[in-house]
């Protein structure tokens, strides 16, 4: 009996009537495909980092999550990609927080100009419990957000003339992003400020459509706005993140096991993709300088004037998110000057 049996084995083996059952079963376990979008190009800071995300992942999920990134605003900007995470026809993408304003209101709170001096503020803020509170405030409106990544702070540049005082604003067409914080501080500061979305910037200053833009020095040179831009005044007038978010509809499907392995990929994408920009940060400096663009900085007299015209600006954002929200920022702000 037994070496029939043996014989029956091989003979299937043979036959290949044992082995196609196997094979047809591999081949319909598939791997889990994320669709990950983002504005900038490949070989951006951001580019650079989706990749790292997308690497961590697969490595984490032993390829049974793999991560298609796509970049250029291929999917469309900020604002349709939003859309498409929310209905679940994408299931992630990485995108500026000021244009989510209009879906958590909470999110303002970042477009506070000056809200930070520098970086370790903004990480200490954003990777503790207030940017996690305004993280959280996402999931009722249909995304889940991982964790905050840099963009860095936003500095002028435009094609007319250096903004050296306040009064150089006067006359000038600024792109600026579809968020009403920003067109109301720049509008106050004297520009005439229209929103605009990244993906038509560079042909709207090619064009003289608009006359400049504010961005912070990587995505500068990572879009090549030196070709089209002239000066550059680095005023560091705003600190506004990226944050890398999911579709709750598409989330919600996850086992825990996958929803940690996205979590941990991200965790880990962030502590890259802040040490890759700030590196990055000092050497676009130096070649949009060694490019020709004519760089100046603001004198810290006209930052404080700014500050002080934008008050009202700021008292708006306060009422926006909360005055709740607004003072326990401030508290840990002073906290951490102290």
């Amino acid at each position: 009996m037994k070496k029939f049996r043996r014989t029956l084995v091989a003979s299937l083996l043979a036959t290949g009537l044992l082995a196609a059952p196997v094979a047809a079963l591999a081949q319909d376990i598939k791997p889990r495909l994320i669709r990950f979008g983002y504005g900038l190009v490949e070989a951006s800071n951001q580019g650079r980092a989706v990749k790292f995300f997308a690497e961590q992942v697969e490595k984490a999920s032993g390829g049974k999550m793999k991560v298609r990134a796509i970049g250029a605003a291929a999917l469309g900007p900020d604002t349709q990609m939003q859309q498409a995470l929310i209905g679940g026809a994408q299931e992630m993408m990485v995108g500026s927080t000021a244009t989510l304003v209009g879906i958590t209101k909470e999110m303002a709170l970042w477009d506070t100009p000056f809200l930070f001096s520098n970086t370790r503020e903004a990480d200490a803020v954003l990777d503790g419990p207030i940017g996690q509170k305004v993280m959280d405030r996402l999931q009722p409106a249909g995304l889940v957000g991982l964790v905050y990544w840099e963009n860095g702070f936003r500095n002028l540049t435009n094609s007319k003339r250096p903004v050296q005082k306040m009064e150089d604003f006067d006359g000038i067409k600024l792109r600026v992003m579809q968020n009403n914080v920003y067109l109301e501080s720049f509008r106050t500061l004297g520009a005439n400020a229209v929103p605009m979305p990244f993906s038509e910037l560079f042909g709207a200053l090619e064009t003289k459509t608009v006359d400049g833009q504010e961005n912070p020095f990587n995505t500068i040179l990572s879009s090549k706005f030196f070709e089209v831009q002239k000066f550059l005044s680095v005023t560091n007038h705003v600190y506004s993140p990226w944050i890398v978010t999911v579709s709750k509809k598409w989330w919600d499907t996850l086992s825990k096991d996958e929803q940690k392995v996205l979590m941990d990929a991200a965790v880990a994408s962030r502590d890259f993709e802040r040490k890759d920009t700030r590196e990055e940060a000092g050497r676009a400096l130096a070649e949009l300088r060694a490019k020709g663009m004519q760089i100046n900085e603001l004198p810290p007299a006209e930052s404080a004037r700014m500050r002080a015209r934008l008050a009202q600006v700021n008292a708006g954002i306060a009422a926006n998110v909360g005055q709740d929200l607004w003072n326990e920022t401030q508290a840990a702000l002073a906290a951490l000057r102290k």
